[in-house]
């Protein structure tokens, strides 16, 4: 009974969220003070004022440093959602199977149980369709953005420091810093799930979803 009681729990229910979500923070505490550090010691060197920790999460370092890793990660995300419909990949734990139909695949039916847009039907039922590639796309534009303001930000306070004219938001897309920043966490998000879909098809992990059965041919696809 009390065996049961544990995996009812809503820590058990939640635990993976809740595992992460905890790592996140924790993570992105100590990312805020050792950048808050770092971010000083720069503006020392080149002779501006020490900022505030409040004043230090208002600023571009934060924000650039913050939402440069946030974007490529729901890049990755919606492009790994959305490409898993149509290709695939020969032995991977990640695929699809290469010829016979999948669950994910079936057309939805309305059932007491079933979420309220598959019951209301219409563009509510397409739009649930692709909520989740929706939700990471939106999400990525959001980050990018926000990667896009913080980086001119601290482009254009080191501009003033050096005695050297701002450039506008259109300028500074024409520079290589931005894209420099951008496409160095780009390449890292597309490798790695050139690993995860590849080392799959070879390795093996007991007990995780995301790998085959431990006795499972390398050249039998899915789960």
């Amino acid at each position: 009974m009390h065996h049961q009681s544990n995996k009812s729990s809503f820590w058990y229910r939640n635990g993976l969220t809740l595992f992460f979500l905890f790592l996140f923070f924790i993570t992105l505490i100590a990312q805020t003070l050792t950048g808050w550090k770092e971010n000083n010691q720069q503006l020392q060197d080149i002779g501006g004022t020490s900022l505030s920790l409040s004043q230090y999460l208002r600023s571009g370092h934060f924000i650039s440093a913050t939402f440069e890793n946030f974007q490529s990660e729901f890049l990755q995300m919606g492009m790994y959602v959305l490409l898993t419909v149509g290709l695939r990949q020969v032995g991977s734990a990640e695929s699809k199977s290469l010829n016979e139909p999948e669950e994910v695949d079936r057309e939805p039916k309305p059932s007491p149980d079933a979420p309220w847009p598959v019951k209301r039907g219409g563009i509510w039922l397409t739009l649930y369709s692709n909520s989740l590639s929706l939700c990471f796309i939106i999400l990525f534009f959001i980050s990018w953005g926000l990667h896009l303001y913080g980086s001119w930000i601290v482009h254009n306070n080191q501009q003033v420091l050096m005695h050297k004219p701002q450039d506008t938001l259109t300028q500074f897309l024409g520079e290589p810093t931005f894209w420099f920043e951008t496409f160095q966490n780009w390449q890292s998000e597309f490798i790695s799930i050139v690993s995860i879909v590849f080392l799959t098809v070879y390795l093996r992990q007991k007990g995780s979803p995301e790998s085959k059965p431990v006795d499972a041919p390398h050249m039998e696809t899915g789960k």
